[in-house]
């Protein structure tokens, strides 16, 4: 009885208050994951799957946060994959969240196309959640998302997880059901701010907003907030050659601190990010 009390306090902290096994990510996480109308990384196959159409090249994402706050019953991790074609933009997510007592694991399928400035994603997550000594269920998730271009500098973005309704197994109870949208201004190529609003159903709304800044080439410094709860976080971004490293840090009301890293490779050249999507777009 005290082991399965423990996962359930686990699982309701971690699912109530930091939201990471939906919005993965560093950059994210450093951003108040208030980039629902930005989601130009591999890992906006998780939040707004929209965003995949903006890049034109192939990236590889990976994230791992092995004890969030100490403790490893929230270990985390999630690798990502984007693949440009013809047609539009192709993702595949894996995700893995939990310990030996309690785990849910995930497969991510994502599309995305545009219509001149108008995108859209779907996402398909076949997902399976296993607890110690009860078994094992499974659940189908669909999320959506959409993403326009307002002008060369301002995009409105939306993102829907599990529109569906989906349950767990035969549960009457249906896993969470979140609608975020917001924006996305670029007053100059190395500064990027977002704001945006996030409600999760029967939960109150939440604002979130986060501002990148490219200090030099190859470097960008990143802050954001998060409201109900409050959250305030930091991080830094490295972009070298093919490879970008992502570093955040976060606070957590009763838990404390907590670092997360992830890594991106990207089969293009280390141009910032936001001038390949605006030549991208212009190619187009």
């Amino acid at each position: 009885m005290k082991q399965v009390l423990y996962i359930l306090a686990v699982v309701i902290i971690f699912v109530s208050h930091t939201f990471s096994q939906i919005n993965p990510g560093a950059r994210q996480i450093s951003l108040g994951n208030s980039d629902v109308a930005q989601s130009d990384d591999v890992f906006c196959l998780f939040n707004n799957p929209s965003g995949l159409r903006q890049m034109n090249w192939r990236e590889v994402g990976i994230y791992y946060s092995p004890a969030p706050f100490g403790l490893t019953e929230l270990s985390n991790a999630y690798l990502a994959y984007h693949e440009p074609v013809s047609i539009g933009s192709i993702g595949f997510g894996f995700s893995t969240y939990g310990f030996e007592l309690f785990r849910q694991s995930g497969i991510l399928l994502g599309y995305s196309c545009n219509y001149q400035s108008i995108y859209f994603g779907l996402a398909v997550e076949y997902m399976q959640t296993t607890i110690s000594n009860y078994g094992s269920e499974n659940s189908v998730l669909f999320n959506i998302g959409g993403l326009i271009y307002l002008s060369e500098t301002m995009k409105w973005g939306f993102a829907i997880h599990n529109f569906s309704g989906a349950t767990i197994g035969k549960e009457s109870d249906q896993l969470p059901m979140t609608l975020k949208f917001g924006f996305s201004y670029e007053p100059r190529n190395e500064l990027c701010l977002n704001f945006a609003l996030d409600k999760e159903l029967n939960n109150m709304m939440s604002l979130t907003a986060g501002i990148e800044y490219n200090l030099v080439r190859h470097f960008y410094l990143r802050t954001g907030f998060t409201s109900q709860p409050d959250r305030f976080s930091a991080g830094m971004g490295l972009n070298y050659s093919i490879m970008q490293f992502d570093y955040a840090v976060f606070n957590h009301a009763e838990l404390g601190l907590t670092h997360q890293a992830g890594l991106i490779i990207h089969f293009t050249d280390d141009e910032p990010r936001s001038i390949k999507i605006k030549k991208n777009r212009a190619g187009k």
